[in-house]
């Protein structure tokens, strides 16, 4: 059995748009069928913000809705962490709204970028912060308007992307067992331009030139992050559970990033997992960077697919190239 760091999950909240996008009004832009979308990727339809809705607006309702589930009010927070790659603002963190926003007395605030990888990233960051520094009640969030950074005539990329937001309320555990076992975060930089959005920092500062050639918007080699992908997760849930000290048979679910149904269907056939053990959203909700790991975990949760004292295995893929991953006890 791993070594037990007494956090654990509170309670969970997710934000998705109203306005739904089917892969046939994708076609208006692009050279892609429904069937062709849905082979190579596995999703049927994502959801699309408002203009006037962002990433701190879905990181608010997706908060709201984690603290009724926790029985919490704002006031109890005293950890903010928002893993986006797409903030309200440069400067400040989009956490800073954000604890405003929710009437949060002075608190840590900040964002993390660790792409599809963030919410699992922070999750881990705030157990440590938590253990070492005494807070008790922290609120972790993904979320993301991947549709400001899509391309949409770009069916390498622009298909896969949508928005949303999930949060997860972590506090210290009121039992013995319940909490992280073990967890592995770590980053390979050879891959950064496997997935990544080129301009708008400070390597290409916006100019007309940038706007021109679609450079503030995702660019993805499919080819590589696919083999990427799918030979990390197997690793990754292989090592996790082995270190953590439990069976594939103990485990109740695992909650992995929403990148393309083929790769989690790969992974599930190498490791012989049963699909009642894998949370699966992608066909809906498309892929939605740091929020996916949180709006499945949130979809299962309410769906009664984990419950107190379950093992629930969290893992995240994504540009950098990261990954992460987490077994928690709930």
């Amino acid at each position: 059995m791993g070594k037990r760091i007494p956090i654990t999950i509170r309670g969970v909240g997710a934000y998705v748009p109203e306005r739904v996008v089917l892969n046939e009004e994708l076609s208006a832009f692009c050279d892609v069928t429904d069937e062709w979308v849905r082979v190579r990727t596995g999703i049927r339809e994502r959801r699309i913000a408002r203009e006037d809705e962002n990433s701190m607006t879905m990181a608010y309702e997706a908060s709201v809705d984690a603290l009724q589930d926790a029985g919490m009010d704002a006031s109890e927070i005293d950890l903010i962490i928002i893993a986006t790659s797409t903030p309200l603002t440069l400067l400040p963190s989009t956490a800073c709204f954000l604890q405003h926003r929710l009437g949060c007395r002075p608190i840590p605030a900040f964002d993390l970028s660790a792409a599809c990888s963030g919410f699992v990233y922070g999750v881990i960051t705030a157990a440590h912060m938590m253990i070492g520094a005494g807070y008790k009640n922290a609120l972790i969030l993904g979320s993301e308007k991947m549709s400001t950074v899509s391309n949409y005539e770009d069916r390498a990329s622009g298909i896969l992307l949508g928005d949303g937001a999930g949060a997860a309320i972590l506090t210290v555990a009121d039992n013995d067992e319940a909490g992280i076992y073990h967890h592995e975060m770590a980053a390979e930089g050879e891959g950064a331009e496997f997935v990544w959005i080129p301009a708008g920092g400070s390597l290409m500062p916006p100019s007309e030139k940038t706007v021109a050639e679609n450079l503030h918007t995702l660019k993805m080699n499919g080819r590589e992050v696919y083999k990427y992908v799918v030979q990390k997760m197997q690793e990754v849930v292989e090592r996790t559970l082995d270190k953590g000290g439990i069976s594939m048979d103990e485990l109740t679910l695992i909650v992995p990033h929403q990148s393309n149904l083929r790769i989690i269907e790969s992974v599930m056939e190498k490791l012989s997992i049963p699909s009642e053990k894998m949370a699966v959203n992608i066909d809906r909700y498309g892929n939605t960077s740091a929020a996916s790991v949180p709006l499945a975990l949130h979809e299962a949760w309410r769906e009664g697919r984990v419950k107190r004292g379950d093992w629930v295995l969290l893992a995240g893929f994504g540009g950098g190239m990261t990954w992460a991953s987490a077994l928690v006890k709930v």
